[in-house]
């Protein structure tokens, strides 16, 4: 009798360690498991830049395994201005750092990207070191998860009338350098006649939902300026013909 008790413990314990590792979870009771090959797991397909807005890493870190104002925040990186890489989320699990918004026909940007933050209040110039270190970070990802080099994008873009991180110190010029994101290029020249800036803002990815917000954060990335007027001026018909020459190709 001692020795059944034992035995049938351990048969448990065996059955429980066979049905925890077995992938329940896929498996529908009201259809048939009928499984295929075909298929791997749901990757990203776009990166999107933060600045922390808060004042050390130490309280980001804090932060992205809590909550802020809003509730439960996290990303999957954070890098210190020192240069250092931190790891908070899987690349192929969805972290909540991008919250509404829309980056062309992507509405749900946590489900589809990757998200970095970058440790920076929002009012100084990021540094050398960290930016070094995102390169080397979008270098393997983009080469790891076959993400698009393009399709690197700040959180301002996708929600213009929500956020302004990276701010208009972040040096997307630089990035664009290394192969990461797009910037216009001089040779491109002007647009042509009776080119639509507006209709070009919104094929480039940008929400028009409202229109200042989405100009406003346009103007912050591309222009490095958060005070020009909420309008589309000759500058920046030029740059988006630029944005859209170099989009073609990935089309």
């Amino acid at each position: 009798m001692t020795m059944i008790r034992p035995l049938a413990l351990l048969l448990s314990c065996a059955l429980l360690a066979a049905c925890a590792g077995a992938p329940v979870e896929e498996r529908n009771p009201l259809a048939s498991w009928v499984p295929s090959a075909n298929h791997n797991a749901r990757m990203p397909v776009i990166i999107v830049l933060h600045h922390t807005d808060q004042h050390s890493v130490q309280q980001s870190l804090d932060t992205l395994r809590s909550a802020n104002s809003g509730g439960k925040v996290s990303a999957h990186y954070l890098i210190g201005a020192d240069g250092r890489r931190y790891q908070l989320v899987a690349d192929d699990r969805r972290a909540w750092h991008a919250g509404p918004g829309r980056w062309g026909t992507i509405t749900d940007l946590n489900s589809a990207s990757i998200g970095i933050e970058l440790d920076n209040d929002g009012d100084t110039p990021f540094s050398q070191a960290q930016v070094q270190s995102l390169i080397v970070l979008l270098q393997d990802l983009s080469s790891r998860l076959r993400i698009p080099p393009s399709q690197v994008i700040g959180h301002a873009d996708l929600a213009p009338s929500r956020k302004q991180d990276p701010s208009r110190f972040f040096p997307w010029q630089q990035l664009a350098q290394a192969g990461f994101g797009l910037w216009p290029r001089a040779a491109d020249g002007l647009p042509p006649a009776g080119f639509d800036a507006w209709q070009a803002l919104a094929a480039f990815g940008y929400p028009l939902d409202d229109r200042d917000a989405a100009v406003g954060a346009f103007h912050r990335r591309f222009r490095g300026s958060d005070d020009l007027p909420a309008v589309l001026d000759a500058e920046d018909a030029r740059i988006l013909h630029s944005l859209l020459l170099q989009q073609q190709p990935a089309l």
